[in-house]
């Protein structure tokens, strides 16, 4: 009787194994599925909690504002809604002091805006180039922007006093007579301007700052080898180039000119949101606050939320307008 040998097997040849049984191992249907869920429905519970909050304080207090703009509602009985249609837009397109305000608002963004972006460009330009303690002058230009804004003006109050204000010690240093600069028309407004110019021209230095370092150095080699001196690389190199982000700055800054608030009211101390005795200095932010919670129109201060906001919508449907002309022009 002849016994049968066993070869092992060829190598290389793969040995089959045999078939898993369904248990632990092997992934049943409801594993698989639950799988599923979690690659589709994850990315949602992740970003849930963002328009959570955005639908209780972004959705609803426009969808509530807008319906109170066509209501006459008083803040003492915020129930009570009488149905008035367009009538507290009319009746806003009538007031003078609304015309005052938008005025107002203009003035102080311009004269905080454009002075804030040109010293801005300049101090990116003077960080671009290689500084002693780069670190250090960066630290100082956003300290403006991490201060509080009540602290700021205060501060500010302090140095614009008519009497014992520092600017008018300055100026009657140099003999010029002091200005009382809380109750005159362009004194005060120059005064809040220069606030925002404080607080803000850092932080868009530094915006500046980091669209200069993402030029190409290429650009500025060609431009020196034909002769260019620093000053006009910054004309026809760095301008040009940081274009998209000074468009960006420039709608950013007038969207926050036209929600200006915290500067003008306490500026203007305990009648601030008057914007001064002359309402010289009241801006659209502090009407707003006025008609709501000191004469108690909530409907008429909905009525300038919404003109507001149709503003912001003004400016931003222009931004894309430039917008695309520049990259049709590029």
């Amino acid at each position: 009787m002849t016994a049968t040998a066993r070869t092992p097997a060829a190598a290389g040849t793969p040995v089959p194994r045999p078939p898993r049984a369904q248990g632990r191992g092997a992934p049943g249907p409801w594993r698989s599925r639950l799988y599923r869920w979690d690659v589709r429905y994850t990315p949602y519970a992740f970003v849930a909690p963002f328009f959570l909050f955005f639908g209780a304080f972004g959705l609803f207090p426009l969808i509530y504002t807008g319906w109170a703009s066509l209501h006459r509602v008083e803040l003492a009985s915020p129930d009570h809604m009488e149905w008035v249609g367009l009538h507290n837009y009319v009746r806003l397109l009538d007031d003078a002091f609304f015309w005052n305000a938008l005025r107002n608002t203009l003035t102080i963004g311009v004269l905080s805006t454009v002075p804030q972006l040109l010293m801005a460009l300049w101090l990116a330009h003077l960080l671009h180039y290689r500084l002693r303690a780069a670190t250090f002058w960066r630290v100082a230009l956003l300290t403006p922007y991490a201060t509080s804004v009540a602290a700021a003006t205060l501060v500010f109050v302090l140095l614009y006093g008519r009497d014992y204000g520092m600017v008018n010690w300055a100026l009657g240093s140099l003999g010029i007579s002091p200005v009382d600069w809380q109750n005159g028309t362009w004194s005060s407004q120059i005064a809040v301007s220069s606030i925002v110019i404080w607080r803000w021209t850092g932080y868009n230095a530094l915006i500046y700052l980091a669209a200069m370092q993402a030029v190409p150095d290429e650009l500025y080699e060609s431009a020196a080898l034909d002769g260019a001196s620093r000053r006009q690389q910054f004309r026809y190199v760095t301008v040009p180039a940081l274009r998209p982000t000074i468009l960006f700055t420039v709608v950013v800054s007038t969207i926050g000119a036209t929600q200006l608030f915290g500067e003008p009211l306490l500026f203007g101390g305990a009648g601030g949101q008057k914007g001064g005795a002359s309402h010289q200095f009241q801006t659209l932010g502090l009407y707003l606050y006025e008609q709501g919670w000191f004469n108690f129109h909530l409907g008429r201060a909905s009525a300038v939320a919404w003109t507001m906001f149709l503003i912001l919508l003004l400016i931003a449907a222009a931004n894309m307008l430039i917008a695309r002309r520049l990259r049709k022009s590029h």
